[in-house]
This record gives C-alpha cells, sequence and structure tokens, in this order.
C-alpha cells in the first residue's frame, strides 16, 4: 500500500506529520505538501507558471517533498510522475478547523482529495474542529486516530468509484469522544463582511474577513454529528449535478432549444472537429 500524505496548512505543519506517522502502520507513504498556507485556495490547477519542487526534513527526520502550488497541485504533481511508485490512497489533513457543508469547495484539505479523484484514486480528507486553539497547540490525537480507523476501513472494503470521504473530528478529550457517524453535507452558516481600507498612495483595497462560520446541527449531518461529539463520515463526488431538479427542468418548455438542439446534433456528428467545435 503507497499513501500519499498532503495538506493545506503547509509541510511544516504539526497536523501533517501527525497523520503521516499514523499512515505508516498501513504501508509506504510519501508526503507532498504546499511550502505554504493554501487555507481556503479551492481546488486550483496552476496552468500559467513553473511549479518549484524542492526536498525537505520534518520535525522527525521524515522526508517530504514540497511545492509553490497548491494542495491540489500536490497531488497532480504525484499522480503524473513525481513519484515513480504508483499511489493508492490519498490522505489530506489533518486541517486545523473543521470543512463541513458548503466549506469542501473552499477546502484546501478536501480539494486535494478530488484531485486524487480526477486521476482515479481514492481519498480521505481529516479535519480537526480545533477552532478554539492555534494549531501548535492542537492535540491531534484524536483525529489521527480516527483517521487511522477509517482509513483501516477503507482498505478493508471498497469504495465506490469516484466517491471519496470527508471526515471531520470534535475537539474534544478522548473519554468524551462518541465514536464515529456516517453523515450527509450540512448547511454552514457564514458571516463574511468585506473591510475597506485605503494605502498610502490613495487606492482601496479590501479584506474579506468576519466571524468564523457556524453551521445548523441537524440531525444526519456532518455538522450535527461534530455538535453531539461524534466524527462525521461524509462520502462525496465530484458529480454536482442536481438530480432532484431533472424530473422539473424537463417539463419546462425550453422556448424550442431543446428540439433546437436535438435537431443540430446529427448536423454537429457528420462535420470535422475543428469546425463543429466552432458551433
Amino acid at each position: 500500500m503507497h499513501i500519499l500524505v498532503t495538506n493545506d496548512d503547509g509541510v511544516t505543519a504539526p497536523g501533517l506529520l501527525a497523520l503521516a506517522q499514523a499512515m505508516r502502520e498501513f504501508g509506504k507513504v510519501s508526503i507532498v505538501a504546499p511550502d505554504h498556507d493554501w487555507s481556503g485556495g479551492g481546488h486550483v490547477k496552476t496552468l500559467n507558471r513553473p511549479l518549484r519542487v524542492r526536498r525537505v526534513k520534518l520535525a522527525d527526520g521524515s522526508d517530504a517533498l514540497t511545492s509553490d502550488g497548491a494542495p491540489s497541485d500536490c497531488v497532480a504533481l504525484a499522480l503524473m510522475g513525481l513519484l515513480k511508485d504508483k499511489v493508492d490512497l490519498v490522505v489530506s489533513g489533518v486541517n486545523t478547523a473543521a470543512n463541513l457543508g458548503h466549506d469542501v469547495t473552499y477546502s484546501g484539505t478536501v480539494t486535494a482529495v478530488m484531485e486524487g479523484i480526477i486521476w482515479g484514486v481514492p481519498g480521505v480528507a481529516v479535519s480537526l474542529d480545533g477552532r478554539s486553539s492555534s494549531s501548535a497547540d492542537l492535540d491531534y490525537s484524536l483525529a489521527v486516530k480516527v483517521a487511522a480507523d477509517v482509513v483501516r476501513t477503507v482498505l478493508a472494503n471498497e469504495l465506490p468509484q469516484g466517491t471519496f470521504l470527508n471526515v471531520n473530528v470534535p475537539y474534544v478529550p478522548t473519554l468524551e469522544f462518541k465514536g464515529i457517524r456516517l453523515t450527509r453535507q450540512g448547511l454552514r452558516v457564514y458571516r463574511d463582511r468585506l473591510d475597506k481600507r485605503t494605502d498610502p498612495r490613495g487606492n482601496d483595497y479590501y479584506w474579506i474577513g468576519g466571524d468564523r462560520p457556524t453551521g445548523v446541527p441537524h440531525e444526519g449531518t456532518d455538522v450535527g454529528a461534530l455538535f453531539e461529539g461524534f466524527a462525521s463520515v461524509t462520502p462525496l463526488s465530484l458529480d454536482l449535478t442536481a438530480f432532484h431538479a431533472m424530473p422539473l427542468l424537463e417539463e419546462w418548455l425550453w422556448n424550442g432549444v431543446a428540439d433546437t438542439a436535438n435537431e443540430l446534433i446529427p448536423v454537429l456528428a457528420a462535420m470535422p472537429v475543428g469546425e463543429a467545435a466552432l458551433h
């Protein structure tokens, strides 16, 4: 088993080292992580500049590779040939804050695993709800134990193709931990605000800030599980199709657009590739 470990807090983050050490139970571990904090960076593919990679030593003396690209870049680099050996599983984290609900679209921790799915490699994203402490002061022991339990279960079974797991662990004493729940995405509540300032040359600039997001603790959701002291395991995929809306939209007349599109399909299919693309 060859496990790729990455994160979005940077290669020197203590949560990355703790996770990598826990994953060594299952086989070979390779680390490719960004050289600085990419929190909130989302799913990135860097195309307009070269990506630099260098070797570093972690606090326990183990080797790692670090890149100036995003977490998703790090995974793409690893799977496209930076690592010689085939990767069987991508594990990302441990993030220092929960990634719940819509957070998954912003989170570098989660989108690193999404990149693995694009390349056909399953993955697990692990986040700790450590919002009340700095990353250096956090105790990662429960988070890495849950991560190991989840990975052990994944390896003993087989994730459906195109599926990855988003794991969130409450920041509670081990004795207060309730266990693991399979959940769906919950509702995240953001309290962002725009802070407008002026630089010394009189030009406006902006900070996006605000209070920490909260969530609605509905039963069965990732938010609800954390609220009750459980770790949440949410299966996700990259297919964002709103299937529940399809029956309604199929009833719409579309002003004849659908009929016109169907008539054009045979015409476009008969055209040369370049010409058809122009239509």
